[in-house]
């Protein structure tokens, strides 16, 4: 490569500019490879209804999917029970709301990749990514049963099973190095065979943090970590796998009492559950639960980070092992609704 050349009577300020100090000379920065970013996927070559790869189960076309009814909707989205023409297969679609962005749908798309990489009895599995004319729509597993959230499982040795199984799950997402981020009985779900699972994760998470830029914590913050509310707990710095901890004590404590564990209502405005969270003591387990129990919800619920045990630790846990590992479980359901 030729060097540039100056114009025809201009003399080059460089050749002219002579060096003050030859002993002076600025390091290079040194590049810290632990904050390195992956970039961004390309975007696919169609924006029609055409699926990421799947993963078992073979859907070449969204218009093979036919909608049965509406289970579950929030804030995010809808989803819907389906059922696959071609293989009489019943999935649940779910579709997130709005016309997304080229670089929000990057990102879902490569968290997608992700989530189809998880294969764990005790997580929903993702299937396919549709981009719908820019609405996101995602083929997940059905879970028959519904979701946890109302559940009261008042006998410790089938909370034990249920909180073993969810452990399962969540150190199995922590040695892959995903964090939750929302764990919480509407997040836990269960099908007719009595499996719990967890799901809603990986995209909720992306679109929560893309579609308000001043609110990454869509949602309830009952069920989240004092230092996650609070940022200048644990001197500013978070712990995402001690954050989903905190939040499956939450929710264990929960189903064992019957009702939302702090002294005001997980509904209630954004003050109250902060100075109930932040500001108090983490709610423990009533005296006649077992000292195994007591125990297990203390190592969820400390203030201290670092304090928390893993879930891989909790799995081994008095409390955890003596689950027999087949309870009939005909407690962890709702309820069905008054007619």
């Amino acid at each position: 490569m030729k060097p540039i050349q100056s114009p025809p009577g201009v003399s080059s300020p460089m050749k002219n500019r002579l060096r003050k100090r030859p002993d002076l000379s600025l390091p290079l920065p040194l590049r810290n490879v632990a904050l390195a970013v992956p970039l961004p996927l390309p975007p696919p070559s169609s924006s029609s209804s055409a699926p990421a790869s799947s993963s078992g189960t073979q859907t070449n076309s969204l218009s093979e999917l036919e909608r049965v009814n509406r289970i579950g909707s929030g804030a995010g989205g809808t989803v819907y029970k389906v059922i696959h023409r071609p293989t009489s297969r019943a999935f649940a679609l779910k579709v997130i709301y709005g016309n997304h962005e080229e670089t929000v749908k990057r990102q879902i798309c490569r968290e997608i990749k992700i989530l189809h990489s998880v294969d764990h009895p005790n997580v929903v599995k993702c299937h396919e990514m549709y981009d719908n004319n820019g609405e996101i729509q995602v083929l997940l597993e059905l879970m028959d049963q519904g979701s946890l959230e109302g559940a009261h499982v008042w006998q410790e040795e089938e909370l034990a099973h249920l909180s073993r199984q969810i452990l399962s799950g969540l150190a199995y997402l922590h040695r892959r190095h995903i964090v939750h981020r929302d764990i919480k009985p509407s997040n836990l779900l269960i099908n007719s065979a009595k499996t719990v699972k967890i799901a809603d994760f990986g995209v909720s998470r992306i679109l929560a943090q893309t579609m308000d830029p001043c609110n990454s914590s869509v949602g309830t913050i009952a069920y989240m970590s004092p230092e996650r509310i609070n940022t200048d707990l644990n001197h500013g710095r978070y712990d995402g796998y001690a954050g989903d901890v905190w939040s499956l004590g939450v929710s264990i404590l929960e189903f064992y009492l019957g009702r939302f564990p702090f002294a005001v209502s997980r509904q209630g405005d954004w003050a109250s559950l902060m100075c109930a969270i932040c500001m108090s003591q983490p709610p423990e387990a009533p005296p006649t639960a077992s000292q195994e129990f007591r125990h297990f919800v203390s190592c969820c619920l400390q203030i201290d980070p670092p304090k928390r045990w893993s879930a891989q630790q909790l799995l081994q846990h008095p409390f955890i092992l003596k689950s027999t590992g087949g309870p009939t479980l005909r407690q962890m359901l709702p309820p069905p609704p008054a007619s």
